[in-house]
């Protein structure tokens, strides 16, 4: 089983940063894949980015060369920078975990790009 706990959403003016986190219960090498999703009121839960257990990376079309997907793996997290944020961007961020068995979600960490 795996444990998610995200943090560091919040209010943010557009063009702003932002940096959530998404601390795991147990070694990222364990995990196939940590991707972050968001959803957007009355909108389908997305793929933001993720990054494997080999440390590839892919991100959403709409965020490539905005958003950085980074893990440490010391403290067992997955980060992921936003930057030069977009109204757009505006959703409930979750993390992800997939596994050989089956995949986790996290409670969701809301970000609000507003001026």
């Amino acid at each position: 089983q795996v444990q998610l706990v995200e943090s560091g959403g919040g209010l943010v003016q557009p063009g702003g940063s932002l940096r959530i986190s998404c601390a795991a219960s147990r070694s990222l090498f364990s995990i196939n894949a940590v991707g972050w999703y968001r959803q957007a009121p009355g909108k389908e839960r997305e793929l933001v980015a993720r990054i494997t257990s080999g440390n590839s990376i892919n991100y959403a079309d709409s965020v490539k060369g905005r958003f950085t997907i980074s893990r440490d793996i010391i403290r067992n997290t997955v980060y992921l920078q936003m930057n030069s944020l977009k109204p757009e961007d505006t959703a409930v961020y979750y993390c992800n975990a997939i596994t050989t068995m089956t995949q986790y979600w996290g409670q969701g960490t809301q970000v609000t790009v507003s001026s």
